[in-house]
């Protein structure tokens, strides 16, 4: 048995102690300030470890090592302009507006 507090079932618990089923995920892919910032982060963070992997080349040779760091950063860039550019949420609203019109 334990004492620790159950989760909602209908989804996250607001501050007032009311759950709300949307949660934090449509405020964070509604604003516009948080989705560039982490997706810059993303991108600085790819930067990085793709400078970190060339920085490690010896005399041209490519290790497996290298190829990994260089696939990781990547798929960090994907991940980064995902979040900055959002096609589902465009995808969404053009086919809201399919409907209406």
């Amino acid at each position: 048995m334990s004492t620790a507090p159950e989760a909602p079932a209908g989804g996250v618990t607001s501050a007032g102690g009311a759950t709300s089923a949307g949660g934090t995920g449509e405020r964070f892919m509604s604003c516009w300030s948080c989705r560039l910032l982490s997706g810059g982060g993303l991108l600085l963070s790819a930067a990085y470890v793709f400078s970190a992997a060339r920085r490690s080349q010896i005399g041209g040779v490519a290790s497996i090592g290298m190829m990994t760091q260089i696939s990781f950063a990547l798929c960090l860039a994907s991940l980064g302009i995902v979040i900055i550019v959002d096609p589902v949420q465009k995808k969404n609203l053009k086919s809201a507006l399919k409907q209406d019109g």
